[in-house]
């Protein structure tokens, strides 16, 4: 049976920031569209870490064409320079834009993509591919048809694993009840779980960084409750970052009230350390171990990343970069070693695009591995693949992406203050002065440096004795 792609819809996957970007967009283009959203209303994902400030001010958190929507319907536009909560992002601008006439009635929520294909064709059948619609298949068995795909559902429900090698811990599935992923709410909704016991915090990126914070001040309020934070790196220079020194205010603030709560024993560092096992204990905690020394906590937060889930897309032709998980032609411009987010160039339709035509993965997806993802890229990213999506292929291939010179990844720490410009917090004197950036290459393999130069501790596997003279949590 021949079915013409004419009429069809674009299918987006994914109802947060990008996703509804590419929506808007695609409204903005003329083109048919259907957003497939698992969770009950958009920004689902956004909401679950919305006690969390975000890294970069409202000016870097809307897409142009979705503000113009919003604008037109009447929508007032937030202060620019303020950093909103992620609850903030998803009450007074997601929801907004899903609810917009022109959106709205092409959204699908509580509604669960388990396979995309072509209609007819497996991943080997080469011909008639570029002219047969991709085939949608939902967990209810419903089959939708489309013209093409773009997948922005990002990584959220997709975390790195506690287990240095790549693969779970020894014990790890055992201890899943004493175990948080990024971002708990520590002072909300979370907070009995933390209040009073002791944490490990296991991670050297900036939710670390935020969690182990907000565990600082948890401890001031509540007695008995001890934070010890757990490093593969023999140093925590790299979480620090430059404090005062930094070109990022903010950043420098970060680490230097981290690095204040470590050296004051309010934080018990423990460097070169990779999880082995984790084992529950009789008093109903859990005992972390690399092998050679062990911590005794009652929680652990791993906030290790996060990575891309391609299970559903298996039986399309994707080109990916055997290290980053993104795009082979992505890898080598998003490579944590030698980018920030805010130094990650320009990058478009041309370097997402798949051997699979008019399928692309966009958004915090696209970046596999790469934890230097930043809102403002996806929506670069949506505008790009949408006009190539319409046929024009001038403004899909004119990338332009304008961020402060210092980037906007990190935001001001200082409890209760949203505001960019009168702390000095992130970007406040770059901001009013963006500039295009200039096209780069960096090292896609991470040899040269960063998450890679320490080596793993190796332990001994042919046993699973642990020493019982360790660190141990207090």
């Amino acid at each position: 049976m021949s079915i013409h792609l004419e009429g069809l819809p674009v299918v987006v996957i994914g109802a947060g920031p990008v996703g509804l970007a590419a929506a808007a967009h695609l409204h903005d283009r003329g083109l048919p569209f259907t957003v497939l959203e698992a969770g009950d209303g958009p920004a689902a994902a956004v909401r679950q870490w919305g006690h969390v400030r975000l890294f970069s001010p409202w000016r870097y958190n809307i897409d142009r064409t979705a503000g113009r929507l919003l604008q037109d319907a009447g929508w007032v536009e937030p202060d620019l320079d303020i950093l909103p909560t992620g609850e903030q992002l998803a009450t007074d601008y997601l929801q907004p834009l899903a609810d917009l006439s022109e959106l709205k009635p092409h959204i699908r929520y509580g509604t669960r993509v388990v396979a995309v294909t072509r209609f007819g064709l497996d991943r080997v059948r080469t011909t008639g591919r570029e002219t047969a619609p991709f085939l949608i298949r939902l967990s209810t068995g419903e089959d939708l048809l489309a013209r093409a795909v773009i997948d922005a559902s990002g990584t959220w429900a997709t975390p790195n694993v506690l287990g240095a090698s790549g693969i779970p811990a020894h014990g790890e599935t055992d201890v899943a009840a004493l175990l948080d992923h990024a971002l708990p709410n520590v002072l909300g909704a979370d907070r009995d779980r933390f209040a009073g016991r002791r944490t490990l915090v296991v991670g050297a990126g900036h939710s670390a960084a935020n969690t182990l914070l907000s565990l600082a001040d948890l401890a001031e309020q509540e007695q008995g409750t001890s934070i010890s934070w757990a490093i593969r790196a023999t140093s925590p220079a790299r979480t620090y970052g430059g404090e005062a020194a930094d070109a990022l205010p903010a950043r420098g603030a970060l680490g230097t009230r981290l690095r204040e709560h470590v050296e004051a024993g309010r934080i018990h560092l423990v460097t070169g350390f990779s999880v082995h096992s984790l084992t529950l204990l009789p008093n109903g905690g859990v005992e972390v171990s690399d092998g050679s020394r062990t911590i005794e906590v009652d929680q652990v937060v791993a906030a290790t990343g996060f990575r891309p889930d391609h299970t559903i897309v298996s039986e399309l032709r994707l080109d990916l970069d055997p290290i980053m998980g993104s795009t082979r032609a992505l890898a080598p411009l998003i490579d944590p070693n030698e980018h920030s987010c805010g130094t990650v160039p320009p990058h478009g339709v041309d370097e997402l695009a798949h051997p699979e035509p008019n399928f692309y993965a966009i958004g915090v997806k696209s970046y596999g591995r790469a934890p230097t993802f930043l809102m403002a890229t996806g929506y670069e990213q949506a505008r790009s693949v949408v006009a190539a999506l319409a046929g024009d292929w001038a403004a899909a291939r004119d990338v332009q992406l304008d961020l402060p010179e210092t980037g906007v990844c990190n935001s001001n720490p200082v409890i209760g203050d949203d505001t960019i410009a009168d702390s000095g917090g992130c970007c406040a004197t770059a901001a009013a002065e963006p500039v295009t950036i200039s096209t780069g290459r960096g090292l896609a393999t991470g040899i040269s440096g960063g998450l890679l130069t320490a080596p793993l501790a190796l332990v001994d596997v042919s046993t699973n004795t642990q020493a019982s003279d360790g660190c141990r949590g207090s």
